[in-house]
């Protein structure tokens, strides 16, 4: 096992763990492209992605003696799902469909959320112990947190389900803006 600490070696191990953190976040980012069905966005990204993978792979697999890369191409690629996961939650802005079922305050939930700019509709089921209020919002995924709040407020044992929204069109969205 060598350990290369020369200003050469350790500029190198750099490189590779700037390739890997920019070659990851960039996969990560591909990914949400690609459940957007935006194709030629994806396959460049694709190319991107591949091009600095093949070169830190290669850097990296003609030495495996050589542990200061090793660890720059394992410690790169763990950086690089983090950035990544912040480059989507601050700049890729998705949907998310919140569904809040209430036996007691379905009403005030709703009113709440609307007080606090959230679009909602009200439908009334049959739950297990009776009738129930479901209310559905389409949020902006950073939006989760606070529409949790307000309906936490007013009854903290209400069920809420989020599930990711593929495609939103028209209708009322949170940011600020209606849609279509």
């Amino acid at each position: 096992m060598v350990i290369d600490l020369s200003a050469e070696g350790i500029g190198f191990a750099v490189f590779i763990v700037i390739l890997r953190i920019l070659n990851t976040a960039i996969g990560t980012v591909r990914l949400i492209i690609v459940t957007r069905q935006q194709r030629l966005l994806a396959a460049a990204l694709a190319f991107v992605e591949a091009l600095m993978f093949a070169i830190s792979i290669g850097s990296v697999a003609n030495d495996l003696n050589n542990l200061l890369n090793l660890a720059a191409y394992c410690g790169g690629f763990a950086i690089g799902n983090y950035v990544g996961m912040i480059i989507e939650h601050r700049f890729i802005t998705s949907f998310l469909v919140a569904n809040v079922i209430s036996e007691k305050a379905g009403h005030e939930i709703a009113l709440a959320l609307r007080q606090n700019g959230f679009g909602v509709t009200e439908t009334v089921g049959e739950g297990m112990n009776g009738r129930v209020i479901m209310l559905r919002s389409v949020i902006v995924n950073r939006e989760a947190p606070r529409l949790l709040e307000v309906v936490q407020g007013i009854q903290p044992d209400a069920f809420v389900a989020m599930e990711e929204a593929r495609a939103v069109h028209r209708g009322w969205i949170k940011a600020g803006r209606n849609q279509g």
